[in-house]
């Protein structure tokens, strides 16, 4: 397998991927209507709406922006596209990482090549793989910077998988974690993270190419980790997050990310260690995904443990002047002052005694928001 030279792009735009789930308007259960959708879309000349592994879900990309402002008008426009062309097949879109009451066994695989292979790889995890994560890319200009800024956002890995954290439902059951998304990630060998001996561009390369050599991966999308670079993009991946409940948290996380992204590339700061930081990589992302922003976070830079929402508080005062433009840097001081009265973002307000079908409808109707 020969990896794509890295493309050079322009460091710091950002653009976002998000995984939207399809409910039956009458159910609201999980409706595999995505095919039709996607061929009515795609007839219409919106190529921005992608298949993906099984036919209750499908993709929105956005373009490639510099500021925040310019995300959020691309990002609502689809939505409010997808909205008009899923009413005509009585279907509706729906934040969330994870459906909360549909029944995996009954998922279907969708049409493509690429999937079908997945499905014979994997078995059951493929059709249990009906789950629903944000991308961000951030643009580098080379292949080595992207290599430094996944290493460097690995930190902030259990911050960014907390600010997203909107699956605590699984198969009709509450599981106990902030998001069980992550979990089912976790299922397959090629997720975690970049290794740490890994330093440069022809390291990755290299690293790849043996992995393919040993049939492990016959493309750079066959490694599922949490942070990766996309060479054919130019960006690094940042691939932890759930999909949030709105598209206008989707925007806060990519504004988040831009300007921490901003941040490293502009001042280049000392790294913590990456054996200390990759030791306790698995338990800061287990906590995260366990208690959100009420986990504790061993944070090997002061070489202590502390809470992770005020790692984050921390975070938000360093990027602030990194934000791409006023709007961005509203965004981010929204963000700080809910935290700081305690208040966890995306969290939808519903009554106390609702059932889960009251809880998707109100995730329904406000996920333009």
């Amino acid at each position: 397998m020969l990896v794509p030279a890295f493309t050079p792009s322009h460091p710091g735009t950002v653009g976002i991927e998000l995984e939207i789930q399809l409910l039956c308007q009458q159910s609201l259960d999980l409706m595999p209507c995505a095919p039709d959708l996607l061929a009515n879309l795609h007839r219409d000349g919106h190529q921005q709406f992608k298949q993906e592994v099984t036919c209750a879900m499908l993709e929105i990309n956005s373009k490639v922006h510099h500021n925040s402002q310019s995300l959020c008008n691309d990002i609502q426009a689809s939505g409010s596209l997808l909205q008009q062309y899923s009413d005509k097949l009585g279907a509706l879109p729906c934040g969330g990482g994870t459906h909360p009451f549909q029944d995996w066994r009954q998922r279907r695989i969708s049409d493509n090549p690429r999937y079908h292979a997945f499905a014979s790889q994997y078995g059951y995890l493929a059709r249990q793989f009906t789950v629903f994560g944000q991308h961000v890319h951030i643009g580098c200009p080379d292949g080595d910077s992207a290599i430094w800024l996944c290493h460097a956002l690995a930190f902030h890995i259990p911050a960014l998988l907390a600010l997203s954290a909107s699956s605590p439902y699984v198969q009709g059951e509450i599981s106990g974690f902030a998001s069980a998304r992550s979990n089912a990630v976790y299922a397959f060998p090629n997720s975690g993270h970049l290794p740490a001996q890994i330093r440069h561009w022809e390291d990755f390369c290299g690293h790849a190419s043996m992995l393919a050599s040993h049939g492990i991966i016959s493309s750079l999308k066959d490694l599922y980790w949490d942070i990766r670079p996309k060479p054919e993009y130019g960006t690094v991946e940042v691939r932890i997050f759930d999909t949030p409940h709105t598209l206008s948290h989707a925007v806060m996380l990519a504004t988040y990310t831009q300007a921490l992204a901003g941040y490293y590339l502009a001042k280049r700061p000392t790294l913590p260690g990456r054996e200390a930081l990759y030791s306790v990589y698995d338990y800061n992302r287990f906590q995260a995904a366990r208690h959100g922003l009420l986990a504790e976070f061993i944070d090997v830079q002061r070489s202590m443990r502390r809470p992770l929402l005020q790692q984050v508080l921390d975070t938000l005062q360093q990027i602030l002047p990194y934000a791409s433009d006023q709007y961005g840097e509203q965004t981010l001081l929204q963000l700080q002052h809910q935290l700081m009265q305690g208040n966890l973002p995306d969290t939808p307000q519903i009554d106390e005694g609702s059932s889960l079908h009251d809880m998707l409808r109100y995730q329904a109707k406000h996920w333009l928001d």
